[in-house]
Parts: C-alpha cells; structure tokens; sequence
C-alpha cells in the first residue's frame, strides 16, 4: 500500500489541491457565494442613497422656499393644509375616506 501511495503521490496531492481550491472558491470570505451576496447589498444600499438623496432635494428645495426671500404662495399652501386655514367667505371642506366593507 505503502509503494501505491508513492507512485500515485502526485495524483492524490494534486486531487487534494483542487478540491481545497473548488471549495474556497464557492465558500469563504472570498468566494463566489459571499460575491453575490456582496454585490446584492451593494445594490440594496445604492437604491437607498437614491432615495435619500431625493428625499434631501426634496428638503432642500422646501428650506429654499423658507429661506431670507419668502415665497408667499409656499407659505400659503403650508397654512391651509397645516391649520386648515381658509380666506373670508371660503368653505373648506375635509373628506375623510371611510372604507366600510360589507
């Protein structure tokens, strides 16, 4: 057995070298596995910045409206959405969805 061993040395090393690599490439840190995952958060977090910074525009440009040179029709529509506030001899009127099923 001992003399099989020898004469195959090279095969069996060599076998082992490339399961050890086939393994480690689809798992580890490193691997073709964490890859994907990797690249997935990547996406997840990139769609988040966009969001975000939509959302910071969105604020900027609402501060711009507010800022030393008011805009009286933005501030307008702030006080009647906000406190309901009308004009004299304005109705408003609040609709409210009420979603009754039967």
């Amino acid at each position: 057995m001992l003399k099989r061993l020898k004469k195959n040395y090279f095969l069996l090393i060599s076998t082992f070298l490339i399961l050890y690599f086939f393994f480690n490439l689809l798992s580890g840190q490193r691997g073709l596995i964490s890859y994907f995952e990797k690249k997935q958060i990547l996406n997840n977090l990139q769609q988040g910045e966009l969001i975000l910074i939509n959302k910071i525009n969105n604020l900027d440009l609402k501060n711009s409206l507010l800022s030393d040179n008011l805009d009286l029709d933005y501030i307008e529509i702030l006080i009647r959405e906000r406190f309901l506030f009308g004009k004299k001899n304005e109705t408003i009127y609040i609709i409210k969805d009420n979603d009754t099923k039967n």
